[in-house]
């Protein structure tokens, strides 16, 4: 599967548009496209997967390692594969677009707002092509895609000042139709707010889809993963709109070695006959009220007192709680099973690559161990005097005191979303 990099010059310049843009081009021209996420984020990829109507590949070298992130990717299927990236082309210190693009070996793409520029939308290019020698980076900027570019003098004005070797592969008209909603933590989800096919399908005709194919590569193959065995467990996941922030590789491990069964709180579905439980991140402020009148989060209380395994990331944190009290004021009653208060603030309270350190043996690590993840939420935690810890906050912020990893019974409840690469999810299943 041959690949390429949709790269911005900073955030919010509309990488999410054009590559939705992109992959509805190429699908238009007879390509099998692979939409894949450079970063930890779970919102845009809910919008790769509702154009291409594949799960979107997570790429992320803090999170994965430069091998999990090449298997991650080789995972997926198709012709081409369109990765997008993260903020800026060369931000970040954890895994930036371009350390994934080098990691890759692929051709980065240029997203350039040209709403008010054209020989300068060039300049910009060039001096982002030329900075790759500067800081001794190995990415190649190949091409650009003009955001919010008219036709015309416009277009032509961009596409005759770019430099030689640089493909000029097409614009995004300025459409207030191609604007997706945002709120806390990003952009609304794909399935809530999907752009308008007529919208996408005017963006994807002006990009040359045969010169996109045409620049992307096939990535160097990683050493395999190592086997282990079926575990014979049967583990339940949480899936509806509280719960929706979880990498497909994370089930894809998860059913490698296990049964998997989903169910949904928020709808009021009991919770399954199971040996674990594993409750995603997502929006559970956003559903407070049913999750509170939900009988599988009482139930799921009661079977944690009973000391059945269960894991919250961020959002399964927080409905692991005593309670939630929302940005409107309003406090509800969550599972209860572990000793915190949760509140949600008007402003983000951490927002990271972070490394943990497991203080003791626990679900996802053993004693001594560190895991790699990610942590970006709006809510803060006030824990009991006697709450204890399974993780030392190596990087990050975690819950409260340089600690993460709330345990009780045999519950561990962290702030930090991490992926199967880790061995987080080994561990998890190993433990039950």
């Amino acid at each position: 599967m041959r690949g390429l990099v949709l790269g911005g010059t900073a955030s919010g310049v509309g990488k999410t548009v054009a590559t939705l843009a992109a992959i509805r081009a190429l699908d238009a021209a007879g390509y099998a496209v692979q939409p894949a996420k450079a970063g930890p984020d779970f919102i845009d990829p809910s919008h790769h997967e509702a154009v291409a109507g594949l799960p979107s590949r997570t790429l992320d070298v803090w999170l994965q390692g430069e091998d999990g992130l090449r298997r991650n990717y080789h995972a997926g299927s198709g012709d081409v594969c369109v990765v997008e990236g993260v903020m800026g082309l060369y931000d970040g210190d954890g895994s930036s677009t371009a350390m994934v693009a080098e990691a890759l070996d692929l051709p980065v793409v240029l997203v350039v707002d040209a709403k008010a520029g054209m020989e300068s939308v060039a300049a910009t290019a060039l001096g982002f092509r030329e900075y790759a020698a500067h800081a001794e980076r190995d990415v190649e900027v190949a091409g650009v895609i003009a955001q919010r570019a008219h036709g015309g003098r416009h277009e032509r004005g961009i596409r005759e000042a770019l430099p030689e070797g640089m493909a000029y592969l097409g614009r995004v008209p300025p459409n207030p139709d191609l604007e997706i909603p945002d709120r806390h933590l990003g952009l609304h989800m794909g399935g809530e707010s999907p752009l308008p096919t007529e919208a996408l399908d005017a963006a994807a005709e002006r990009l040359d889809a045969e010169a996109l194919a045409d620049l992307a590569r096939e990535p160097p193959r990683p050493p395999e993963r190592d086997t282990r065995p079926a575990t014979g467990k049967r583990v339940a996941v949480a899936d509806d709109a509280a719960f929706a922030f979880r990498y497909p590789a994370t089930l894809e491990r998860l059913r490698e070695r296990a049964e998997v069964v989903t169910f949904a709180p928020t709808r009021d579905d009991p919770l399954p006959d199971c040996d674990a439980v594993y409750l995603p991140g997502g929006y559970p402020e956003l559903h407070a009220p049913d999750l509170a009148a939900s009988d599988a989060i009482a139930e799921l209380g009661d079977r944690a007192a009973e000391g059945l395994p269960v894991l919250g990331e961020c959002g399964g944190l927080m409905a692991l709680a005593e309670t939630l009290t929302t940005a409107d004021g309003d406090t509800h009653r969550m599972a209860g099973v572990l000793p915190a208060d949760v509140r949600m603030h008007d402003r983000y309270q951490a927002l990271d690559h972070v490394e943990l350190r497991a203080r003791e043996d626990t679900l996802t690590a053993r004693s001594g161990g560190t895991l790699r993840g990610h942590e970006f939420h709006y809510s803060s935690a006030e824990v009991d005097e006697d709450a204890r810890f399974a993780f030392e906050v190596v990087r990050g912020d975690g819950i409260a005191d340089g600690l993460d990893g709330l345990t009780e019974h045999r519950t561990l409840g962290t702030y930090a979303h991490v992926h199967p690469e880790s061995g987080a999810f080994d561990s998890f299943l190993e433990a039950i």
